[in-house]
């Protein structure tokens, strides 16, 4: 026991009561120490499909909003095909990239990534990509797809479950936390429902 004399306004039973509620509060904030768990290739790949399937869909709608659009105008139609073609191939290509750029820099996890529970982090420092690391990985995603998928096989046989693209950037992928377990307060048992 520490026999120190009290500060000015402090007694001893008040600091008695202090160190508890400290620890407490300073042990339900520190993350778990066990080992990272990161994610291989069907995770991964059911997670990309995911999202192709949002880009897609949504790059739909707004052609769909395009061509109601131009048929109400009256516009010809043999000059306008070829830059109508252009700009939306640019478009989509900016709306991927930007897709995935945002998302890995601000939260580490695309929609699809979150519904795998996966999120791709810094390999040095654990943290949230910089837009151009995350831009330099969405480039090292399209050459690890360009030799028939062959960027993504050290997948298979990394220790770390790391394709081309992560290791271009220097990322890894790994398993997010659930919801339940990132609660603030300290967690309660669950009683199972019969």
């Amino acid at each position: 026991m520490n026999h120190a004399a009290p500060s000015q306004g402090e007694t001893p039973l008040s600091r008695r009561r202090a160190r508890p509620v400290a620890a407490r509060v300073h042990e339900s904030g520190r993350e778990d120490t066990t080992e990272l768990q990161y994610e291989g290739l069907v995770t991964r790949a059911i997670a990309f499909a995911l999202d192709a399937a949002v880009i897609n869909l949504v790059a739909i709608v707004v052609a769909g909003g395009v061509a109601l659009a131009l048929s109400v105008l009256s516009v010809p139609k043999d000059s306008l095909n070829t830059v109508l073609i252009a700009a939306g191939g640019a478009l989509f290509l900016a709306w991927s990239v930007g897709y995935f750029v945002t998302f890995w820099s601000t939260t580490g996890q695309t929609p699809g990534s979150r519904l795998m529970r996966i999120k791709v982090r810094d390999a040095d420092n654990g943290g949230v990509l910089r837009p151009r690391r995350a831009a330099l990985r969405f480039a090292g995603l399209l050459l690890a797809a360009i030799p028939l998928l062959a960027g993504f096989l050290p997948i298979l046989f990394d220790d770390r479950r790391r394709g081309l693209h992560d290791m271009l950037a220097r990322t890894v992928v790994i398993e997010a936390p659930s919801a339940a377990s990132r609660g603030s307060g300290p967690s309660r048992p669950q009683t199972p429902r019969r």
